[in-house]
């Protein structure tokens, strides 16, 4: 395999982080030509310093940190490291020739617009930021077939799903299964949903992660997200896409095929395997964190899910069969909801009440086409916040009730 050139876009969050680990634990297989975050400055500068050869350049969304950026690289020794900003730092990290693939790990719209430049520059895509795919995932699609991209899934469940496709473009899947854990909720009563704080949201059984997937992962919307993801990088229709509640977390995908016959893909839970895998595509490297023991897994245990406790899940459904901008409009309620969760102006099952409100008023927004292009999924993005921010004005308790 010969050495690599690629951009990481969110060098600096939990999967550019991963991602770097990959790069330096396989020496000589990769040169990263650009590192790029929203504002996290010390975290890029020493990004830079434990990488070899050196990037290029680095971008920081945040123009106002340019300057200090600059500064500490200079301090580090780093003067030769370009340094650009915003929006277009971001595009030129993603578009330069020497690039062969892009790591788009920034979370947020950011990630929107420099993700299209890639795509019509012709860069392979390790796809590891939902918002993109929820938000605009046809178009993602045609700008990969037009400019011949293509769009490797970083999420495991996504990775799963595109190692049991492989080799097998001509069969069209029957059904397939992402798993979930099931979250921190999985076995309490719904008649105590209302007394949820954000504290017991955050404590997954699991795994640490950010505060937004936390409640995400508490209210499953994190695995309808995902749905709507495998609907845009699959083209499959939504009545095949299935959730199985898995707590073990060692099954990642199922794939099943007209015969009945079944495919999953298993490995150990470590975010750097999916990462390794897209970065290397189609070959693959030693994993240096281990390998799955089937014996000390012992029982794999599978349930349904109960869309009374979870109705987020179903609205991602309603969503996928609406089309249209209806991805777009749920994610950015969503987005709206956790946000006044995580402040305490809701209830827990609000969040949904919130989305659900916002999907049912999706009619009354009308995009300028019928097939919507940026400005028509940024503007809806924008709409369905709006309309977020009125239902919790209108309905807020100050406090959620302990």
């Amino acid at each position: 395999m010969n050495m690599k050139t690629i951009s990481i876009i969110g060098s600096t969050g939990s999967i550019g982080k991963n991602a770097i680990e990959v790069v330096l634990n396989h020496k000589g297989r990769f040169s990263v030509y650009a590192l790029a975050a929203k504002n996290n400055v010390s975290c890029l500068v020493q990004q830079c310093i434990a990488l070899e050869p050196k990037p290029k350049m680095v971008a920081i969304f945040d123009k106002a940190k340019k300057l200090e950026l600059e500064e500490k690289l200079s301090q580090a020794g780093l003067k030769q490291i370009q340094v650009h900003s915003g929006q277009e730092g971001l595009i030129q990290a993603v578009t330069a020739g020497e690039v062969a693939q892009v790591l788009m790990a920034l979370s947020g719209v950011e990630g929107l617009k420099p993700l299209m430049a890639a795509l019509r520059a012709g860069k392979n895509i390790a796809m590891a930021n939902k918002e993109p795919l929820v938000m605009a995932g046809g178009m993602i699609r045609e700008l990969a077939r037009k400019h011949q991209a293509t769009v490797i899934p970083v999420d495991s469940e996504h990775s799963g799903i595109f190692q049991c496709l492989e080799g097998r473009k001509n069969e069209i899947p029957s059904n397939i299964f992402l798993t979930a854990s099931g979250g921190p909720f999985l076995y309490r009563e719904l008649s105590t949903f209302d007394h949820i704080t954000s504290e017991e949201a955050l404590r997954h059984p699991r795994w640490s992660m950010g505060k937004k997937i936390s409640v995400d992962s508490a209210t499953l919307m994190n695995k309808g997200l995902e749905l709507i993801e495998a609907q845009a990088l699959f083209d499959i229709s939504p009545d095949k896409l299935k959730v199985l509640i898995h707590p073990q977390a060692i099954v990642h995908a199922v794939v099943e095929f007209r015969d009945g016959s079944q495919i999953a893909q298993l490995s150990v839970t470590d975010m750097k395997l999916p990462i390794q895998y897209a970065l290397t595509y189609p070959g693959r490297l030693d994993f240096e964190a281990g390998k799955l023991d089937l014996t000390r897994v012992g029982s794999l245990e599978f349930l349904s899910v109960d869309l009374k406790k979870f109705p987020c899940l179903q609205l991602a459904y309603e969503a996928m069969q609406r089309g249209g901008l209806a991805p777009c409009v749920l994610n950015a309620a969503n987005e709206a909801a956790v946000g006044a969760f995580l402040e305490e102006k809701i209830l827990f099952t609000d969040i949904a009440k919130i989305n659900d409100s916002v999907l049912n008023d999706y009619h009354s927004f009308i995009a300028k086409t019928s097939v919507p292009d940026l400005e028509d999924i940024l503007n809806a993005d924008g709409w369905a916040r709006q309309k977020a921010g009125a239902w919790i004005l209108t309905h807020a308790k100050n406090k959620v009730s302990a």
